[in-house]
C-alpha cells in the first residue's frame, strides 16, 4: 500500500526528537508538508527540516506556557494558511515520589500537565475550529501503556496525563464526527527514546525486555507507520479508536 500525503500540511509536536522525530521524517516522505515544533532543540529541528525537505519548517513553542502554545497554531497557520492534521506528541515523564515535598510533588505534576494534555487540549481547541472552516482535519493524540494498564507511584502525574489524552480523543471523535474532524489516540510501550533511556539505565534493559513478548526494544521507527496512516484517511472509520504500540506488554 502507497501513502500519498501530497498537498497535507502536518504539525507535530515535539518533532526534533524521539518518536516525533521518526514521526516528521516518515510523513515528510510520504509527501505532508511537516510543521516541526520543538520546546528547546533548535539545531535538530532545523537538520530535521532540511532532512524532510519541500516547505517544511520549524517552529517553537514552550508546551508549558498555554500563550505560547495557542500562538503556535496560529504561526503554523499564518506560514501555510491550513492545516491538515496535528500529531499531539510532545511528552514529559517526571520522576517525582510520593514523599518528595508537596510544592515540588505540585510543580512536577503541574508541569507534566500542562506539558502532556493541556497543550494537546489548547491545540484542539485551535484546530476544531480551523478545521470547520477548511472541511475537516485529523487530531492524533500520543498516549501511552501508561494509560491503560498504570505506571509506578513515582509517575502518577504521567500515567493520569496520557489518560486524559485517551479520553479527549474520543471526545472529539464523538463531537466532531459529522463536521469531518476524526481523532485517533496511539499509544506506545517502552520505545528506545532518550526520555526512556533514564529507566533503562536505572533498571538495565534485560529489566525493561523482561516486559514485552518481543526480543528486541521497541524504536521509534516501530511507531511512526501508524502515525502516517491514520494521517493520510485510510483508516478513517477507526476515529475515536486506540492503538496500542506494545510488544504485547498489557499480556506478557
Amino acid at each position: 500500500m502507497h501513502i500519498d500525503l501530497e498537498g497535507q500540511t502536518i504539525l507535530v509536536t515535539g518533532a526534533s526528537r524521539g518518536i516525533g522525530r521518526e514521526i516528521a521524517r516518515q510523513l515528510g516522505t510520504s509527501g505532508a508538508t511537516v510543521a516541526v515544533h520543538y520546546g528547546s532543540s533548535s539545531d535538530e529541528a532545523v537538520a530535521l527540516c532540511k532532512e524532510i525537505g519541500g516547505r517544511s519548517e520549524a517552529f517553537r513553542a514552550d508546551l508549558s506556557d498555554a500563550a505560547e502554545t495557542d500562538r503556535l497554531f496560529r504561526d503554523v497557520v499564518d506560514a501555510y494558511g491550513r492545516v491538515d492534521c496535528v500529531v499531539n506528541n510532545a511528552g514529559i515523564a517526571v520522576h517525582s515520589p510520593l514523599g518528595s515535598d508537596l510544592d515540588d510533588w505540585v510543580r512536577d505534576w503541574d508541569n507534566t500537565l500542562h506539558v502532556n494534555t493541556r497543550a494537546a487540549g489548547i491545540l484542539t481547541r485551535s484546530a476544531v475550529p480551523h478545521f470547520m472552516e477548511h472541511g475537516g482535519g485529523r487530531l492524533i493524540y500520543m498516549a501511552s501503556r501508561a494509560a491503560f494498564r498504570g505506571d509506578s507511584e513515582d509517575y502518577l502525574a504521567y500515567a493520569a496525563s496520557k489518560g486524559a489524552m485517551v479520553s479527549m480523543a474520543r471526545s472529539v471523535a464523538r463531537a466532531f464526527g459529522k463536521q469531518n474532524i476524526k481523532a485517533f489516540t496511539v499509544a506506545p510501550g517502552f520505545v528506545r527514546t532518550a526520555m526512556a533511556q533514564d529507566a533503562i539505565d536505572a533498571y538495565g534493559e534485560e529489566f525493561v525486555l523482561g516486559g514485552i513478548a518481543l526480543d528486541r526494544l521497541t524504536e521509534p521507527a516501530d511507531v511512526a507507520p501508524t502515525v502516517v496512516l491514520l494521517a493520510s484517511g485510510l483508516s478513517d472509520h477507526a476515529t475515536g479508536c486506540s492503538i496500542d504500540i506494545n510488544a504485547a506488554s498489557y499480556v506478557h
